[in-house]
């Protein structure tokens, strides 16, 4: 991949010694997500990386998804629904996905209905984005529900970022044609920024050889291209004021299609319609009390999906218009957190934090044209006749709401000289399932003054969705009210080696262990699949990074990830996650405000699931 990228902007007169020292090393060796305050990423208590707008730019990402592959340790692969990014972080690999917690500003996006980002995704752009913050490994004694595998924590831009108007218009392969204008600046004695984007695409249109209709033969749209067009509409303002800080969010994905269908049969005709507004309100005030700083937030989430879906096509046995499904969903969640921050204790900084959160799927609608009856090893969809509303006869799900409250204490602890320790625990107390309470525990070591050595240890849980929990009607998915979470724990020791003032090296090794892995299981007498805690499953691995500024205009740089994650019910390779992952990137300036970039990616050793009985990939 080559790209070329033009880039200007203006430094502000340092304030403090770690603005000069990020000045001259880059703001990217600071990190906020690992202990929620600003340090230097070196002495951060987790294993994390930061890609600024400058790196997004100069390899001319436009989608999240470009920019995470180059993580170390992250692989973003491809759900059938849509082709929805599934964000691979040490082998952890599952279809939606809810062993990743994403946050924008700090502030989950996770819906509730299977516990991922939304079925409904449609990309997300990246013009607005200041930096990403990428933690690998466990952060539930931070974050709670959902930090399980890793945490992505996508900051966008604030007036400072922008200071003026800039705009921009993109058009590319597969139809695609974008605009957006982003403005920073002060009005009415508030710092506002402001960003709208508008976009549309066909997608990529690679071929599917076979589907789940191809054992029918007439019936399937294979072989066939894979369906991904989409329109986008996306939207941010940031105001600011003295302690203040009210953000607002808007993004809409319509004629959204179902990449390699629903049913993993070819759907052309199939349209998807999602929509996500976001808002939270903001106050700090560093100076509450002597050495106390205080922050408290409000945010609400609402999110829509609504799906006018073919399952499978015209022809298929008894129904001559095609399977018809359209199940519909709303969401919303309002969550209210207090934190603070003491450093009057001399060699410690306490951090305290409490918070309750509503998740609340309050409405849902279906509409559909079959019924499932049962066959000798499962269920066959029979014609209901017409298109009708099961809503109130015989809903996928009704609605269920959960509240959850939680309280954390960690302590970061400078013990002698060059050592440092940080512990933290967090409990998190839910409606439906009960209680779980998560640790950390991270010592960092300064071991010579070019090498810095951790040792990490943390657990985290993930939270049955609500399909999990109370799916109904469909028998091949019914929800179990009496799971339990997910949890894993994980070691990892990890190195940073500044080599030479322009050379890099870091070196991270892992172990995990995942119990009561939350799946689906078929009971054979009835052919009925039902949510259990049915899974365990170990890995380990590693990841070797290099940065070289060979010149004061070459900049070189990779990484390399390699894991090995087994389903112990089978004792075989879990499937769906690349053993090898290797990444490699160039940037010239050539000239000022200019770079020329080239990279290079491979991964390698990716197998099927167990129970996948398709040829090898």
């Amino acid at each position: 991949m080559l790209s070329v990228a033009w880039c200007a902007g203006a430094h502000a007169a340092p304030q403090s010694e770690e603005e000069e020292l990020a000045l001259a090393y880059g703001d990217k060796s600071f990190v906020t997500i690992a202990s929620g305050s600003r340090q230097p990423i070196a002495r951060a208590p987790s294993v994390a990386s930061v890609v600024t707008a400058e790196d997004i730019a100069a390899i001319g990402a436009a989608d999240l998804d470009e920019v995470l592959e180059t993580v170390p340790g992250l692989h973003v692969s491809r759900s059938p629904l849509g082709y929805n990014p599934i964000y691979t972080i040490r082998g952890i690999s599952t279809q939606y996905n809810p062993q990743v917690l994403m946050l924008v500003n700090g502030i989950p996006i996770t819906g509730v209905f299977v516990g991922d980002r939304s079925i409904i995704w449609g990309g997300m752009p990246v013009e607005n984005v200041a930096r990403i913050e990428v933690i690998r490994g466990p952060g539930s004694a931070l974050y709670g529900a959902d930090a399980f595998s890793g945490v992505i924590n996508i900051i966008t831009r604030t007036a400072a970022d922008l200071d003026g108007t800039q705009f921009g218009l993109r058009a590319g392969s597969f139809n695609s044609r974008d605009a957006w204008v982003q403005h920073g600046g002060a009005w009415g004695g508030f710092d506002v920024a402001a960003y709208l984007r508008v976009g549309t695409s066909d997608g990529q249109r690679r071929m599917i050889d076979a589907d789940a209709m191809t054992v029918f033969g007439t019936p399937s749209l294979a072989p066939g291209p894979v369906n991904l067009g989409r329109d986008a509409i996306d939207g941010r303002i940031d105001l600011a004021r003295d302690k203040w800080r009210l953000r607002a969010g808007y993004q809409q994905r319509d004629n959204v299609q179902s990449g390699a269908g629903i049913a993993s049969a070819l759907d052309p005709q199939g349209r998807n319609f999602g929509e996500r507004v976001s808002t939270d309100l903001t106050w700090q005030d560093a100076n509450f009390a002597p050495d106390l700083d205080v922050t408290a937030q409000a945010s609400y989430l609402h999110i829509t999906e609504q799906s006018d879906l073919t399952l499978y096509p015209p022809g298929f046995p008894g129904f001559p218009d095609g399977v018809i499904g359209n199940p519909d969903k709303w969401e919303h969640h309002l969550r209210f957190n207090l934190s603070a921050t003491y450093t009057g204790w001399q060699s410690h900084k306490l951090r305290f934090g409490t918070g309750t959160q509503d998740d609340d799927l309050y409405r849902t609608q279906e509409t559909k044209n079959f019924t499932l009856v049962p066959i000798p090893g499962g269920f066959f969809p029979a014609p209901l006749g017409a298109v009708v509303d099961v809503t109130d006869s015989a809903p996928f799900l009704r609605p269920h709401s959960r509240r959850v409250n939680h309280v954390y204490v960690q302590d970061e602890w400078a013990f002698t000289r060059d050592w440092y320790l940080t512990a933290g625990v967090r409990h998190d107390q839910y409606s439906d399932f009960g209680g779980t309470t998560n640790p950390r525990v991270a010592l960092v070591w300064e071991t010579a003054y070019n090498l810095t050595s951790k040792l990490l240890y943390g657990r985290a849980f993930r939270p049955p969705s609500f399909s999990e929990l109370y799916n109904i009607n469909n028998p091949v998915g019914l929800g179990n009210p009496n799971l339990n979470p997910e949890s894993i724990e994980s070691v990892e020791l990890a190195f940073a080696w500044q080599a030479a003032r322009t050379l890099q090296a870091n070196l991270n090794l892992f172990r995990y262990q995942m119990k009561d892995i939350l799946r689906f299981v078929q009971d054979p007498a009835t052919g009925i699949s039902t949510a259990q805690n049915a899974g365990r499953q170990h890995g380990q691995g590693m990841e070797v990074e290099l940065v070289w500024e060979a010149s004061s205009s070459l900049r070189l740089s990779g990484n390399y990830a390699q894991q090995r994650s087994i389903d112990e019910a089978t004792n075989q390779d879990a499937g769906n996650a690349p053993r090898h992952h290797v990444y490699a990137r160039a940037d010239w300036r050539f000239m000022p405000h200019w770079t020329l970039d080239a990279q290079l990616n491979h991964v390698a050793g990716r197998k099927r699931e167990p129970s996948d009985t398709r040829p090898a990939i």
